[in-house]
């Protein structure tokens, strides 16, 4: 396997564990978070599906935004996962197809500059840490299942 297709499988599992949990969620519980300082569920659902986006756009402005920068999501009810899901399958699609397009050699020398956050990194890192911004937030939202009291999807197949 070449290095954009580990990174292409590791996008993809975790999105596939992510979409695993969070269709577990009741509609009931989209409301709920653990303390007024938490993202509630369905808003978690959305950052990470609306962060996806953003990391593609820094991506592709290798840093930046951009000026005109506006999310798809924004002014958007929040609905359920179903339809979370639905309405980001575009902007997820576009995403995986630059990452296919990717050689070793962007991977290692493109650089994402974050000068407002003091990031600096290579192209190949960029994606590993998109992929583990969902990660962690998959993992409170189990964290957010097991305090509930609902039965958490197994997800280490």
């Amino acid at each position: 396997m070449t290095s954009t297709q580990l990174i292409l499988l590791n996008l993809e599992e975790v999105r596939r564990r992510s979409t695993i949990v969070w269709s577990a969620i009741p509609e009931s519980f989209y409301k709920w978070q653990p303390d007024q300082k938490a993202m509630p569920v369905i808003e978690m659902v959305r950052h990470v599906l609306e962060g996806e986006y953003a990391y593609h756009n820094i991506i592709l402005g290798r840093g930046n935004k951009g000026d005109n920068y506006v999310s798809p999501w924004e002014g958007r009810p929040y609905t359920n996962v179903i339809d979370e899901l639905a309405f980001a399958k575009l902007y997820r699609e576009k995403f995986l197809d630059m990452v296919r397009s990717l050689s070793d050699k962007d991977l290692e020398e493109i650089e994402i500059v974050r000068a407002s956050l003091g990031q600096k990194r290579k192209l190949g890192d960029y994606l590993l840490r998109i992929a583990y911004h969902e990660s962690v937030h998959m993992g409170q939202m189990l964290s957010y299942l097991r305090t509930l009291g609902i039965d958490r999807p197994q997800i280490w197949d």
